[in-house]
């Protein structure tokens, strides 16, 4: 199943991304992947979500980590030429924009949690978490593209917080 969507990510990158413009964006990408790889660093051992997959493709993608990266390489870039590709002006449009991802990545989220079994929480992690992470992110992901540095000092506290509030081993 993780295949499919992230095919259907990427399809839809592919039609309405962004792509003739995509060095615009590709640092915000990265930054993306830098959240994702501190999330699988941090959290090797004491993971808050856990990827899986068992309806097909299991051999193809046997791990978090490979369905992680799947994620990142797939549906992470086509979201991000999606959402700031086609980012509207004005205050409304701007707010139903970034409320329309965190809903649209809330309902995958929850669907693979509830139905597909895709995904597993642990270590305190539930659907709201995902909710408010995903409302942190989308507008994070903006900031960036506009002001990276602001959106880099920014994520520092993010970080600490839900390393602190969630009891992250560091070791």
């Amino acid at each position: 199943m993780h295949l499919i969507f992230n095919g259907l990510f990427f399809i839809a990158g592919i039609i309405w991304g962004d792509w003739r413009n995509w060095r615009k964006y590709h640092s915000t990408i990265l930054f993306l992947w830098f959240g994702d790889l501190l999330y699988n660093f941090l959290c090797h051992d004491y993971k808050m979500w856990e990827y899986k997959e068992n309806i097909f493709g299991v051999d193809l993608l046997p791990n978090h980590t490979v369905i992680s990266l799947l994620i990142m390489f797939v549906a992470y870039p086509s979201s991000v030429l999606l959402y700031l590709g086609r980012f509207p002006m004005g205050k409304i449009k701007i707010v139903l924009w970034v409320l329309f991802w965190v809903f649209l990545f809330s309902i995958i989220e929850y669907i693979n949690l509830r139905y597909l079994e895709l995904i597993t929480h642990h270590n305190g992690w539930i659907i709201g978490w995902s909710v408010l992470f995903n409302t942190i992110i989308f507008p994070m992901l903006w900031l960036h593209y506009r002001y990276p540095i602001i959106a880099l000092l920014a994520s520092i506290p993010i970080v600490f917080f839900f390393v602190i509030y969630f009891h992250v081993p560091i070791s």
